[in-house]
């Protein structure tokens, strides 16, 4: 049993800071860097990882074991100051279990001066390991307060890094072992107050869309029993309202190549999505894409084309369109859109935050229960407002829908988007042009395939929606 090692796993030798992507530090990298072989999910997901130079022999103690003496310049020393002032962190994996550590510290004590403060290196790190027979509960690593490197001036300067590792048993058993970190994650430590805001949240959407889907429902009743009893008297009364729009509702829309590819690209990114930094695994997925799904999107063109189904609306399309008579400014397509993209961010924002801190910082999301709640919620209350919207267009008779209920739809993406640089100036510390166009660069791709996402699920339902009406009444 003694003989058996778990390899430490550290990230590709770069140091991360609390709200930065990661950048590498040369004087940080061992002379001989083994990179780990991962799994093309495991690329895709952007883990860059290599075997760490700590040897961590189960059960076998180390005391003050060196890893490496590196010979520092004054270039390697105002670099190790600049990640310290910036709380950069290194993280490990033993085992699976993640580990994270600073990789020094800045004493301000008894000093107002920035100027004054004095910056260190952490030489030893200590790995505290926790083991249930012959499996890894828990490890644990803290820093060694009294083995410092000053690196407060810039000067050449030599540094020995070192490692200690003491095993210990505990009675928690394997299957318990990640409840530590869901203990200890930044979102259990609100545990309440998440839940009552969700809960909050919840109450408020649902009250909401309740009481529009009441007002919808009556004035829909209304509107049926009124077109019944207009087709039982006579026809010589002018149909007014979304009836009198019947030819017109189900024309294709503007552009509808472009609409179309939106609303493929929305139904994908419902089901999938998928993201490829390295070379390697872009010739991989450019040879999976030439060689896989450019001829099964051939096949399937030719199939679905030998076998479409033609589009069948409710009601007969004429052959010239309706003019639209004039519309308020808040029956804009702007101002709708701000509408309908409002209420369904209402229902996420709370949850954003801790998503951003996952994503963008050090914590760990764990409750994925209270994410799924969530993103059903956001896709009812999409739909519902959708629809809600598209009713009081065509009420207006107004039948350019289907680029609107699009757009409606999609439009939560944009308030996410705006989100974006609320947490980026208050919540975030990032700054510089790295870390600026790399976040707003990665959330404008993201915040787009959401508006593509919502979108197509807004157009279907109100597609759904406009179709039942439609056949519910006597179309001439």
């Amino acid at each position: 049993m003694r003989d058996r090692t778990v390899q430490i796993i550290a990230t590709r030798p770069e140091i991360r800071s609390l709200s930065t992507p990661t950048r590498s530090d040369p004087s940080t990298t061992p002379d001989n860097i083994k990179e780990k072989k991962e799994a093309l999910g495991e690329v895709l997901n952007g883990d860059r990882l290599v075997d760490a130079p700590y040897k961590l022999d189960f059960l076998s103690d180390h005391d003050s074991k060196t890893v490496c003496k590196k010979k520092l310049s004054k270039d390697d020393v105002a670099r190790f100051r600049s990640a310290v002032s910036k709380d950069y962190y290194f993280q490990m994996y033993y085992d699976d279990l993640p580990i994270w550590g600073f990789i020094g510290k800045v004493d301000k004590e008894g000093k107002t001066d920035p100027s004054e403060y004095k910056y260190f290196l952490y030489k030893h790190i200590n790995f505290d390991i926790l083991y249930n027979k012959d499996r890894v509960i828990e490890i644990n690593v803290h820093t060694d307060p009294h083995a410092l490197a000053d690196v407060t001036e810039d000067r050449d300067m030599g540094v020995e890094f070192l490692y200690s590792v003491k095993w210990k048993e505990t009675a928690t058993t394997f299957e318990k072992r990640m409840e530590k970190y869901s203990s200890t994650s930044s979102l259990p430590h609100h545990l309440e107050i998440h839940w009552f805001s969700i809960i909050n949240s919840c109450v408020t959407v649902l009250l909401l869309t309740g009481f529009l889907a009441t007002i919808l429902m009556r004035v829909l009743k209304n509107d049926f029993v009124k077109y019944a009893h207009d087709d039982e008297a006579a026809d010589d009364q002018e149909e007014t309202g979304w009836k009198y729009i019947h030819g017109d509702v189900f024309r294709y829309p503007k552009n509808k190549s472009l609409f179309a590819a939106a609303l493929g690209s929305g139904t994908q990114l419902f089901a999938l999505a998928t993201a490829a930094l390295p070379f390697g695994t872009i010739v991989v997925i450019v040879l999976i894409w030439m060689l896989v799904t450019s001829p099964l999107l051939v096949l399937g063109g030719i199939a679905g084309k030998n076998s479409k189904a033609e589009f069948q609306a409710p009601c007969r399309t004429t052959k010239y369109p309706r003019e639209i008579p004039p519309l308020p400014w808040y029956r804009g397509t702007i101002p709708q859109m701000a509408m309908a993209g409002f209420l369904p961010f209402s229902a996420i924002y709370i949850e954003l935050y801790y998503i951003f801190a996952s994503v963008w910082g050090h914590r760990i999301y764990t409750i994925y229960s209270i994410l799924f709640i969530v993103f059903i919620i956001l896709l009812i209350v999409t739909a519902f407002i959708t629809v809600a919207l598209t009713y009081f267009q065509l009420a207006a008779e107004d039948h350019e829908w289907w680029w609107r209920s699009f757009l409606c739809g999609g439009s939560t993406g944009l308030f996410i988007y705006g989100y974006c640089l609320y947490y980026y100036y208050a919540r975030s510390d990032m700054s510089g042009f790295m870390q600026t166009s790399f976040f707003f660069g990665y959330m404008a791709c993201i915040c787009y395939g959401f508006f593509l996402m919502l979108g197509t699920v807004g157009f279907r339902a109100a597609l759904l929606f406009v179709r039942h009406i439609y056949r519910s009444i006597k179309c001439e």
